[in-house]
């Protein structure tokens, strides 16, 4: 296998029969040791925390299978931590989705004054912010999507539809444990001209709550395996 990319959480590999592998890491997006998915450098390492990463991940791809959501995922080796998908190619230089069921974290943080922590986006808000350690990970728009060469918005209205729908499918599931998803991150990518979810999702990429404390990844993961 040929790496090809370093990763906060993951390492990527190039396959023989053109798919890529993905290797799942123990660390963890946080700061000061405390985690946090908002936060875009790695913070804390939790030892086992890949492999249970991996399993929550073919758990919804699962999940999304079952619903006739098409995603990269083809197969994984939980022993070694590792997952096949099909390779795709990122927007950009990488493009994260965050879908807001609730305001909490960086939307609280920008728009603080207009909104209070804790209060529920009807419907879902969507929004896009480029990869980009050095710069903060900034936002854009659709528009700026576009008029930046990176996707077209036909591509961005599909992106949108199939988040929503795939947050819905993983709240859903939450919620059948007793569980509250406030806000959730994705990356998407195109196979084909197709925009297909890519990456993972797992408990680091999300925050979710159990009567009004938000529950640590570890914790998280296995409420979702365990239940």
């Amino acid at each position: 296998m040929k790496k090809i990319y370093e990763g906060k959480t993951k390492d990527v590999y190039s396959l023989e029969n053109g798919n890529v592998l993905l290797k799942f890491k123990d660390d963890c997006t946080g700061k000061d040791g405390v985690f946090d998915p908002g936060e875009n450098t790695v913070g804390l390492t939790i030892e086992g925390i890949g492999r249970e990463n991996l399993k929550t991940s073919i758990h919804y791809f699962e999940l999304l299978k079952q619903a006739g959501i098409k995603t990269h995922y083809v197969s994984a080796n939980i022993e070694e931590a590792t997952m096949e998908v099909l390779p795709a190619t990122v927007f950009g230089h990488g493009l994260e989705v965050i879908c807001r069921l609730v305001a909490t974290g960086s939307f609280v943080r920008r728009y603080g004054e207009y909104i209070a922590d804790g209060t529920p986006l009807e419907g879902g808000y969507v929004e896009c912010t480029f990869k980009n350690d050095a710069k903060g990970d900034p936002l854009v728009t659709s528009e700026g999507l576009a008029a930046l060469g990176v996707m077209s918005e036909e591509m961005f209205k599909s992106m949108k539809e199939q988040t929503l729908k795939i947050t819905k499918i993983v709240a859903d599931d939450l919620a059948s444990i007793g569980l509250q998803l406030w806000d959730i991150k994705f990356e998407f990518g195109y196979n084909n001209d197709e925009v297909i979810l890519i990456d993972e999702i797992a408990s680091g990429n999300m925050r979710v709550y159990k009567d009004g404390v938000i529950v640590d990844p570890v914790k998280l993961t296995e409420l979702i395996l365990n239940r």
